[in-house]
């Protein structure tokens, strides 16, 4: 048996059977080393980029100490935005399938807070959220932490960046002196050192890598006008011809501009800034995860804490004012041993900031002539995207929609991706060329027996 086996961790049975189930077998390195520090109580600094593992390290640690009959908030997971709060919630949902009545609830802002305050009154047992609606509903007393047992700061480095200090010091203060802090962030600036030393108790401190390595992601620089730079975007996705791409720009008008050039150049884009409201970012986050949208048009704010899986390709529109943002943006591809491709724009006045990317990735930058332009212009997503009127607020389930395309043997399953239930809507992906049997079937058909208006995301 392998010495990195969850097997071999003093886990409750059901948290076993529950890994095995789900097929996962061995440790990733962030989890070998911090799990035995979490598990036996001791708090946590682990250092490790997104997509190391780190949400089932937390995740299994949080839920081993879990006392499903005892109803009150025990663990609270703080995550710099609402996209990491939902994808953390999933994952610990996920670990605690087979452990009885253990309820997870998000609490994040741009959300509305009466029905939150009313989910906190039926009580739950771990708490993942926002500091700023954390902060709200400390203040407006709905929302007590006097009996935690753990406080987990996730990406604490981004939530430092984006302001939340003030915030996490007041929630902080309002647990317990004998809980267990665990703190995971990508960096470890000074300022993460300060918040250490102020709130946690001789932590043991764990670095690891991501699951990626530099070595799995091809990295191409092209030198380019800023005339011609919009329509070599075009022409490298024509001919890298990616499923699922990232296009990061530095500030939010190159965003709404690229994408609606993208849209005019034939090819399916949607735009990720700080503008949108929520349900907007929900929708584009949507298309973009189930395959019906090709390129994510997006700023390094924006599109921070989200962990986007299966990502063929990266291109920076321009050079990152910072080569320790240049790493964070390229380290998106390339993930748990797949390769990927990074392609970096860049004209003359900003080939100074190059020597940064090379000294902080250990390479030599060459810059190469732009691939010729191709042929082919029918680029499509595979996918296609429809938008149901009802979701969790009509106790509506993904197999249930399930169940309604695939009832009467018309579409096979294999013809359904992901499926997204909201509160009033739900999101279903369907392979692009039976999107319009599908939109008719759940049209003219019932789901748990309702009908439902149906339409096809553009």
């Amino acid at each position: 048996m392998s010495q990195h086996a969850f097997s071999q961790l003093p886990l409750k049975p059901e948290l076993l059977r529950n890994l095995e189930s789900l097929e996962y077998h061995q440790m990733t390195p962030i989890q070998q080393d911090s799990l035995p520090v979490i598990l036996s109580g001791r708090d946590l600094i682990a250092q490790g980029k997104t997509g190391s593992g780190k949400t089932a390290a937390f995740g299994l640690g949080l839920l081993q100490a879990l006392d499903n009959s005892r109803f009150h908030v025990q663990s609270l997971v703080l995550c710099p935005t609402r996209e990491l709060a939902d994808q953390v919630a999933q994952e610990v949902r996920r670990l605690a399938r087979q452990i009885p009545n253990v309820k997870v609830l998000t609490l994040c802002g741009g959300m509305p807070l009466g029905p939150q305050i009313g989910s906190l009154e039926h009580g739950a047992h771990v708490v993942v959220g926002t500091p700023g609606r954390i902060e709200e509903h400390l203040r407006k007393g709905t929302l007590r932490l006097n009996r935690l047992q753990t406080l987990v700061l996730d990406e604490a480095d981004r939530m430092l960046e984006m302001g939340f200090q003030e915030a996490v010091d007041t929630i902080v203060a309002a647990t317990p002196d004998t809980r267990q802090t665990l703190l995971f962030s990508a960096t470890y600036p000074q300022e993460i050192a300060g918040i250490a030393g102020r709130i946690m108790r001789t932590p043991e401190r764990v670095v690891v890598e991501a699951l990626h390595q530099s070595s799995s992601i091809e990295q191409h620089f092209y030198e380019v006008t800023d005339t011609e730079r919009d329509a070599a975007i075009t022409r490298l996705l024509y001919h890298y011809r990616p499923v699922s791409a990232v296009l990061f720009c530095n500030t939010k008008q190159e965003v709404r501009d690229l994408e609606q050039r993208l849209q005019q150049d034939g090819i399916a884009a949607v735009a990720l800034h700080g503008d949108l409201d929520q349900r907007q970012r929900d929708q584009t986050l949507v298309r973009f995860a189930n395959q019906s949208a090709t390129v994510l048009v997006a700023t390094d704010v924006a599109a921070r804490g989200l962990d986007i899986e299966g990502l063929d390709l990266v291109i920076n529109h321009r050079p990152s004012k910072e080569a320790q943002v240049h790493v964070h943006r390229v380290g998106r591809t390339g993930r748990a041993g797949q390769s990927g491709v990074a392609v970096t724009l860049f004209n003359e006045r900003e080939r100074f900031r190059l020597a940064g990317i090379e000294a902080q990735m250990d390479m030599i930058i060459s810059d190469e002539p732009l691939p010729k332009p191709g042929t082919a212009k029918d680029y499509r997503p595979p996918m296609a995207t429809l938008q149901l009127d009802i979701g969790k607020k009509q106790k509506i389930r993904p197999g249930d929609v399930l169940g309604a395309l695939t009832r009467g043997g018309e579409l096979a399953g294999d013809q359904v991706g992901k499926i997204r239930v909201f509160d009033f809507c739900t999101y279903v992906a369907v392979s692009r060329p039976v999107a319009r049997d599908a939109v008719r079937m759940l049209a003219q058909g019932k789901i748990k027996g309702r009908s439902c208006r149906v339409r096809q995301l553009r």
